[in-house]
């Protein structure tokens, strides 16, 4: 294990026994192995795109898998072993659809030369051993590596706004390009001036992100207004929601109007108190709580369930006893 994505590393270093955040050894690596398997599905997509044949078929499937390994978001390691056998399955539909089309255009078959990131193939039993040779320090130079890692850590964030801004029915296939161009880089041998530029790249995208999931928000659910938000209880049953998914949020206060069961927000969902479109629910009651690294105290005097929609969860302690109440 080697993991540094995050403020919470081990003496600004790297964790390499145990996340900080939590993260097990085990789930780190098969991070790693699922961020592989992404890399060889670029190689094919950005193949097929200098060829004409663009695949937007797995933009979702990238997006969702790099949010996924972001800082305190799933620890679930069946769910990271069947997202990869799912990306495999899925590079192998994109190598067959390139060697296609590469023989269709040119007459001959393919025979250049492909990283292994594109070839290596297993079975899931393989996966936690490949896994420990695929992972940040796979590059030894410590200056490919800062950029790769600046790079997938930029991605990774990028991932997370536009996947929220496409469950709202809003996209940029620039986004999505940039996801495969710049995946599929960091298997090249490129110079440092080519590195540093894909980072920069990376930074114009993620304000064209930003931007997007804002449309996004604010067309959907109205502009943020000021807002005095309510931090009491009432007596009615109540359910605790975080993260930073708006459209769970909107589809938790549609199925819970009428119960006569309460809505609060915690941590990073305090914002939802501030969108039109919310205030309009009587059994929306406000906040309840503070800041996610409270959650341990928090969540356990809630006394209700707990909804987790994004990267707030943090380890319950021994003491803790919310595990069967939390939704994630």
């Amino acid at each position: 294990m080697f993991c540094f994505q995050c403020q919470e590393t081990a003496k600004n270093t790297g964790c390499t026994v145990k996340g900080v955040c939590g993260k097990p050894e085990e789930t780190a690596n098969l991070q790693d192995m699922l961020l592989f398997v992404l890399r060889g599905m670029a190689v094919y997509g950005e193949k097929l795109k200098e060829l004409g044949q663009a695949d937007h078929s797995n933009d979702d499937f990238v997006l969702k898998s790099l949010f996924a390994t972001i800082t305190n978001a799933n620890w679930a390691n069946s769910r990271f072993i069947s997202m990869i056998e799912e990306g495999l399955k899925r590079r192998d539909d994109l190598k067959a659809a390139f060697l296609a089309a590469y023989k269709a255009k040119n007459g001959t078959d393919f025979a250049g030369s492909l990283p292994e990131e594109a070839l290596w193939s297993g079975s899931a039993e393989a996966y936690a051993e490949k896994a420990k040779s695929v992972g940040v320090q796979r590059t030894t130079n410590e200056d490919v590596r800062s950029l790769r890692e600046m790079l997938i850590i930029g991605l990774k964030g990028i991932a997370a706004y536009a996947e929220h801004a496409a469950v709202l029915g809003y996209r940029k296939a620039e986004i999505d390009d940039f996801m495969f161009e710049a995946m599929a880089s960091t298997t090249k041998d490129l110079s440092v001036d080519e590195m540093v530029a894909l980072v920069m790249k990376a930074g114009q995208i993620s304000v064209t992100t930003m931007a997007l999931l804002d449309e996004a928000n604010t067309s959907t659910y109205g502009n943020p207004e000021i807002t005095q938000v309510n931090i009491g209880v009432r007596a009615n049953p109540g359910i605790l929601i975080s993260g930073h998914d708006l459209k769970d949020m909107d589809e938790l206060l549609k199925q819970t109007e009428g119960t006569g069961v309460d809505v609060y927000t915690h941590g990073e969902m305090l914002p939802a108190n501030y969108y039109p479109a919310f205030k309009k629910y009587s059994h929306f009651v406000g906040n309840y709580g503070g800041s996610w690294w409270h959650q341990l105290e928090e969540f356990e005097s809630f006394n209700g369930p707990v909804l987790l929609t994004t990267n707030c969860l943090v380890p319950l302690k021994e003491k803790n006893t919310y595990l069967d109440r939390l939704f994630t």
